[in-house]
């Protein structure tokens, strides 16, 4: 087992740089592959990132009317904490949404004029709301019109939720969101696809070559396994090196677009390749592998059935 082992081996090795130019021409149709499926997952990254960021900026806002109770400001602020869907919740006093508008209008001498004219704070309390996702932002304003109705006529609370004034906008985000998932989702499976398709064909050129060789192992007594065993060894090969390769053109590339990306999308591309490096690596290498192995195997078995 261990000499038959070592000859498969050899075999494989002395096959992979006897033919050379018919491996590098596996290796370079691999290498493009690879380099058009992690250019992909890159492109998923940055509308990822810039979906996220869409995200974060959209929110449901309660106000509260000037004279409401802290206590039940405190309660449904906690009720609203610990709803499944709700990913953050922000708090502002009547203090500070009052600091927070002399901010704003602190160009607008009319509106500065007309509150110093006021001798109590008109502004009431708020609380920002952020959903884990923009489809659960629905289910968050339900819950809030709930506690809306519970309210004692004399002892009112919330005033307004803006939910009606952002629905829009939201149901417009989770469209797109749900749509880019989808788009991504569909190229990813065509780019391997076709990557299957190109790589098979090309590694089955290549065993082409060696169908002699086949034939007379075949006459001679050689076993199915020990016949394939060196294509698929070559086929690791391909798949290995050209994993390395795609990986080493993307290193200047990213160098290059980083830059550009984080001023645009907020992501530096080559951060992400750096931090994630390990996992990058193991995605391509493997898929290269994969592919090389699977290809030699399904090309190889077309001379062993004949």
């Amino acid at each position: 087992m261990v000499t038959a082992i070592r000859r498969i081996f050899k075999a494989g090795f002395v096959g992979f740089w006897r033919n050379a130019y018919v491996s590098l021409a596996s290796i370079f149709v691999l290498t493009i592959a690879l380099f058009v499926i992690g250019a992909t997952m890159f492109i998923n990254q940055l509308l990822e990132t810039s979906l996220s960021t869409l995200q974060s900026k959209v929110d449901i806002n309660v106000y509260f009317v000037p004279e409401a109770p802290q206590d039940e400001i405190d309660r449904i602020t906690t009720a609203v904490e610990a709803l499944p869907d709700v990913a953050e919740v922000t708090y502002t006093s009547r203090e500070d949404a009052l600091a927070e508008y002399r901010e704003r209008n602190q160009n607008d001498a009319i509106s500065l004029q007309a509150l110093e004219e006021l001798e109590d704070n008109p502004l009431g309390a708020n609380i920002a709301i952020q959903a884990k996702e923009t489809s659960q932002y629905e289910s968050v304003a339900r819950f809030l019109e709930e506690q809306k109705s519970l309210e004692q006529a004399n002892i009112p609370v919330i005033d307004v939720i803006n939910y009606e004034k952002n629905k829009d906008s939201i149901d417009t985000l989770t469209n797109i969101i749900n749509a880019t998932k989808s788009a991504s989702f569909i190229v990813m499976i065509i780019l391997l696809v076709a990557a299957v398709l190109i790589t098979f064909n090309t590694i089955r050129l290549a065993i082409y070559t060696s169908r002699e060789e086949i034939a007379i192992m075949r006459l001679v007594g050689a076993g199915n396994m020990f016949i394939r065993g060196p294509f698929m060894l070559q086929g690791i090969m391909y798949g290995f090196v050209a994993g390395i390769l795609s990986l080493l053109l993307f290193y200047p590339l990213l160098v290059w677009l980083g830059p550009r990306t984080e001023a645009f999308f907020e992501l530096n591309l080559f951060t992400y390749y750096m931090a994630n490096f390990g996992e990058i690596f193991g995605i391509l290498v493997g898929i290269g592998v994969v592919l090389g192995l699977l290809s030699s195997t399904f090309a190889v078995a077309r001379y062993l059935r004949t």
